[in-house]
């Protein structure tokens, strides 16, 4: 009976994943490393990193150089392992610096560049199963561009096969003419790999060690070299310059909204809806026009955004009614609250079901109980609210007295009357009332009927005398 060939495994918990990332980015004018520039609500870099998570790589190392500090200070979250190259001598050069800590692994390593953001899933996994069902040493991915000036062209023989790469300063016309470049993502037998890397001699333009050498030694040493064509270019070619990291923004907001939409979410102008990668949104819900859902926000189901509002690292339960034009700050909201018209949520609130927070009205790290309502022209900051408080219009708490900030604390069915100043730390009890204009210093015992103002005193007459003085001026 013949003996069944196993078939080579693709698994991406075999492979470690190098990310290149130590480059300055001259082009971008910035004091920044240019994979750390902010993107869909990511570092550059965090894209990459989050394929190589969501595969499930055995490990992920990042070659730092430049600012290293600065990157291992912007990447702390994520697991993964910083490896230094300290002078910036080319692509190859940075592999090789992983050497020391890939001792011993005789798997799969995956060679990605940090700016690279735009790269899917999808294609790695592809790269990983072309390489292991090739059981090839190297494989590379490629794309065709129209214009490809300033690219390697990939150099095929008669059958199609790869034999070689060549740099556009030395391709001859006709090698200028093709179309299919070097992406610069790779997946290497890491033995080999670091083997060949100790053979790539300095380039003879700029002197540095460029990684697609590793390939040209491979192919002397009869190496099968497999290849993968990456069908979307914009998958695999780097951000350079302020403009290119503008239009990676724009396909990373669509494919994110296109998600969205696809899993039940209704956005009504999705040229204008603004999504980070990192939120969540529930099914049912609607997204207006020019909506800004920022970090790591979670909205429910059946929520409706109203246009012009911003929302960052919040949660917000099911049924909430966000009106336009509100801020919302790393907040947490329970199920159908209703907020704004032009409301702003600095960080820190905590509010419960059915609360409505309403027009021009500010609150600051503050907890507002179950149906309670604050519902225009009010700040509520550092602050406690039970359940059923009624806050009126133009109440302020008057939390900081120039040192330090102070609590308030409204007790269940308590009623604020409009225009009241409460002076922290002050406690207005269960089921009392604040007569409208009061300042109120002192605690108000529940059920209780608190004045804070000065008597009103009526002058008979004295409008008319008033009038008459200044018409005579």
């Amino acid at each position: 009976m013949p003996k069944t060939r196993t078939k080579p495994s693709c698994s991406p918990k075999d492979a470690c994943a190098v990310v290149i990332a130590a480059g300055q980015g001259t082009r971008m004018r910035s004091d920044l490393p240019k994979i750390v520039h902010p993107l869909g609500g990511l570092p550059m870099v965090g894209h990459v990193l989050e394929v190589c998570r969501r595969l499930g790589v055995k490990r992920t190392l990042v070659v730092i150089g430049y600012r290293a500090e600065r990157v291992r200070e912007v990447l702390a979250a994520y697991p993964v392992e910083f490896v230094l190259q300290e002078d910036q001598r080319g692509t190859a050069h940075a592999v090789l610096q992983t050497e020391a800590s890939l001792r011993g692994f005789e798997g799969d390593v995956l060679v990605l560049n940090g700016d690279v953001p735009l790269l899917s899933d999808a294609l790695v996994q592809r790269l990983l199963t072309t390489h292991a069902e090739s059981r090839a040493v190297a494989t590379a991915v490629t794309t065709r561009l129209a214009d490809p000036s300033g690219y390697g062209r990939v150099l095929r023989d008669r059958r199609g096969g790869f034999r070689g790469i060549v740099e556009e300063v030395e391709a001859t016309s006709a090698e200028r003419r093709v179309k299919e470049i070097n992406a610069g993502i790779y997946c290497f037998s890491a033995p080999r790999l670091f083997e060949a890397l100790h053979q790539v001699r300095p380039s003879a333009v700029k002197g540095e060690l460029y990684l697609p050498e590793v390939l040209a030694i491979l192919l002397k040493e009869k190496g099968r070299i497999a290849t993968v064509l990456a069908d979307d270019a914009r998958e695999v070619l780097g951000i350079n310059t302020r403009a290119e990291l503008a239009e990676a923004y724009g396909v990373l907001r669509r494919r994110v909204v296109d998600r969205l939409m696809e899993a039940g979410v209704t956005c009504l102008d999705p040229a204008t809806t603004h999504v980070s990668a990192l939120a969540t949104v529930g099914r049912d819900t609607t997204l207006y026009p020019q909506v800004q859902i920022e970090g790591a926000t979670r909205i429910g189901d059946g929520c409706t955004v109203h246009a012009g509002s911003r929302i960052r690292d919040s949660q917000l339960g099911n049924g909430v009614t966000v009106l336009d034009g509100c801020v919302i700050l790393e907040a947490e909201i329970a199920d159908e609250c209703i907020i704004g018209p032009y409301a702003h949520l600095r960080p820190g609130n905590k509010l419960r079901r059915k609360v409505k927070i309403g027009n021009f009205v500010e609150v600051k790290k503050s907890v507002v109980g179950e149906g309670s309502k604050v519902p225009h022209l009010t700040y509520v900051g550092d602050s406690t609210l039970g359940e059923r408080v009624n806050v009126g219009a133009g109440t302020i708490t008057c939390n900081y007295d120039g040192f330090g900030k102070h609590q308030t604390i409204i007790e269940d069915g308590a009623f604020i009357g409009s225009n009241s100043c409460l002076v922290a730390p002050v406690r207005i009890g269960r089921g009392a009332y604040v007569a409208a204009g009061s300042t109120i210093t002192q605690e108000v015992a529940p059920d209780a009927l608190a004045f804070g103002r000065a008597q009103q005193v009526n002058k008979e007459g004295r409008a008319a005398v008033i009038r008459a003085e200044k018409a005579k001026r």
